[in-house]
């Protein structure tokens, strides 16, 4: 049997000996992408809004009215709360820790999981604490408790001593954590002082009940180095604030807050604003025990059921018979909504809490809202048949479009009209289709042969494509590469873009490792964030990662991304014999065909970037994108004088 296909192969031994247990807190830094979502700059800001969301929770509790949140020069934070104070007494399951210590070192301890110290909180596992503390080099909690000041240290999650008291503490209470991310998990990523800003802010409007002070050391040119919030308005006043002086089709916001303990006899409440405007785009910021939920959930779900059904139950009123047609993807497009929701043992999905799943708020925030939305129509009658007026708009617009679609596909003879460019793939379905957009005719060449032509295809680009910020629109209908690039694609531009019309699954730009093709893909990503921004919402656009160097060693080869990893395998060698031969790619006309394949075509060992938008304010992205691609030369000097200093590598 020695031709069996079982012997000889994987490892010699696989027994309960190679079963690893992980203790303590050692699974959080050997995976923090299951506890924080990876490791990149919103996974390191995420972890100020875990110890934040603590004193947070202690202000919704009613224990406390003041917040501190300092930014230190070392990027060390500081966040500060007037609270009760993490209890210090000894643990009755593990007598010889503190509370503090089994709460800061133990995944799954803390005060949220009865109901009894917490009606409402974000926390809900027990976890946020500890996982901070695991991935800091250094972390240090006071706690001011009966008049005593106690303190206790820690370095990536272990103890550097117990729980010591350092002293009186007469006129204070409350807990300071102060701790500073881990360089070894986080690498070069550092507190930027206008995303903790701006987060913090977003956090004050959610309970009028808290003033939050910022402080911060370090100086971004931008950001103030001192602030206050505390906004009795709430909501209301952060949707103003938002759309600044954007016209809306009503002259004030609806807004309200309902008790749910008054209700429906459970603890919680809700809270919303929302307003309709034809100068930019809609969206929802939604939140549940003031944590952010980017992804929506039930609560979200709820409020949106509650204006489709008021806004069409208006139009009945009003005898507007095309109210009907409103859908809630009408509602979305022009509906500028904040909702934040407080209710007992809320349920997320994961444990940075993207997406509420409690079904009951999805009853309760409808039931809340409707009833005072119904009143606020027929209270104020001009606001509400402005509104009106646009949603069926915008509903009559969509099936008119749908109905252009299918007399398109009706039409037998209508053949569709390709670009002399592009190579299509013979796949007849979108699903698994992929287009590459090159960078000139010689890449074309290599790329032609390199891809899978069944679901690849190519439209190679003659340069650099016009920059559509600066451009009038006339302009970009008479442009030819765009003009090919929408008929490759299938698609409209601008508001004539329609998302299910997409003729591929996957765009992706595939450009040169150098500045020039740097530059190309700048200029097709903000034609795509100005006139297709759907593509990029739904997950349809990519980058290509061709590599930069390839090294051969004898019989083993190897491709590389950059300088820094070229030096790494060049002091260890690739395991051939002789010396490493060191290949650069001017560009990608100059890889032939396989090396193209294996390296960025092939989905099996190939790389790509997926294009998403992360923004903590609507609108963020718009300014930067305005600022370096617009027609004004000095914000990009600003920008540039702004954030040279960050800069690590130049490649002149």
């Amino acid at each position: 049997m020695a031709d069996d296909l079982l012997t000889g192969t994987g490892p010699e031994t696989y027994d309960a000996s190679s079963i690893e247990v992980l203790e303590g807190l050692e699974p959080v830094r050997k995976r923090p992408g299951m506890y924080i979502g990876g490791t990149d700059e919103r996974a390191l800001h995420h972890l100020v809004a875990e110890i934040l969301d603590n004193s947070m929770d202690e202000a919704v509790a009613g224990h406390a009215n003041r917040i501190e949140v300092e930014l230190n020069a070392d990027y060390s934070m500081t966040i500060r709360d007037n609270g009760r104070g993490i209890p210090v007494d000894p643990h009755p399951k593990f007598p010889g820790k503190s509370a503090l210590e089994v709460i800061l070192c133990t995944l799954h301890a803390g005060g949220k999981f009865s109901g009894k110290a917490y009606q409402t909180s974000g926390g809900l596992h027990g976890v946020g604490a500890s996982v901070v503390n695991a991935l800091s080099d250094s972390m240090v909690v006071q706690v001011a408790r009966n008049k005593e000041l106690y303190e206790q240290r820690f370095s990536r999650g272990i103890p550097q001593g117990p729980v010591q008291k350092i002293g009186a503490a007469p006129n204070r209470r409350g807990t300071t954590v102060t701790f500073h991310a881990d360089e070894l998990i986080f690498g070069s990523h550092r507190f930027k002082p206008a995303r903790l800003f701006k987060s913090i802010r977003s956090k004050a409007y959610l309970f009028s009940g808290v003033e939050i002070r910022w402080k911060s050391e370090i100086d971004d040119g931008e950001t103030p180095r001192e602030a206050v919030f505390h906004f009795p308005g709430g909501l209301a006043d952060y949707l103003k604030e938002t759309l600044g002086k954007s016209a809306t089709y009503a002259d004030q916001p609806f807004a309200g807050t309902v008790d749910f303990q008054e209700k429906f006899g459970a603890p919680g409440k809700v809270e919303w604003a929302i307003n309709w405007t034809p100068a930019r785009d809609g969206f929802i910021q939604s939140y549940c025990n003031t944590v952010p939920t980017p992804e929506g959930g039930t609560h979200e779900a709820g409020f949106w059921s509650a204006i489709l059904k008021g806004i069409r139950a208006y139009g009945e009123l009003v005898k507007n018979r095309k109210a009907d047609q409103i859908t809630r993807d009408d509602l979305v497009t022009g509906g500028c909504a904040l909702v934040s929701c407080f209710i007992s043992e809320p349920e997320f999905v994961g444990q940075t809490k993207d997406r509420l799943a409690t079904v009951e708020a999805h009853r309760m925030v409808e039931g809340a809202v409707r009833d005072h939305f119904d009143n606020w129509l027929a209270g104020d009658t001009k606001s509400a048949g402005a509104i009106l007026d646009f949603l069926v708009l915008r509903a009559e617009e969509r099936l008119r479009r749908r109905q252009e679609k299918e007399t398109a596909r009706k039409t037998a003879t209508k053949r569709l009209r390709l670009p002399g460019k592009l190579v299509d793939c013979s796949a007849t379905n979108r699903e698994g289709t992929e287009l590459f957009i090159v960078e000139g005719d010689s890449a074309g060449g290599s790329a032609k042969m390199a891809r899978e032509r069944t679901y690849q295809a190519l439209l190679p680009l003659r340069g650099k494509i016009l920059n559509v910020l600066g451009a009038a629109s006339s302009k970009l209908g008479q442009n030819q590469e765009i003009n090919d690039l929408c008929q490759a694609l299938g698609v409209g531009i601008g508001t004539k873009f329609n998302v299910e019309d997409l003729r591929y699954d996957k765009i992706i730009i595939m450009t040169d490792a150098d500045v020039d093709g740097a530059h190309i893909a700048a200029l097709l990503m903000t034609f795509f964030f100005t006139q297709m921004r759907p593509m990029i919402d739904k997950g349809h656009l990519y980058l290509a990662c061709p590599p930069l160097y390839r090294l051969t060693q004898g019989a083993r080869r190897l491709y590389v991304a950059d300088d820094a990893e070229k030096e790494e395998w060049m002091k260890k060698g690739l395991g051939g014999k002789g010396k490493i031969d060191v290949q650069r790619f001017k560009g990608l006309g100059e890889m032939d065909a396989k090396d193209l394949k294996d390296t960025t075509m092939n989905p099996k060992s190939r790389k790509l970037i997926r294009v998403t938008i992360d923004e903590d304010e609507p609108g963020e992205t718009g300014d930067l994108v305005e600022r370096l691609m617009g027609k004004k030369p000095e914000m990009r000097y600003q920008y540039i004088q702004e954030n040279a200093r960050f800069v690590e590598e130049l490649d002149v």
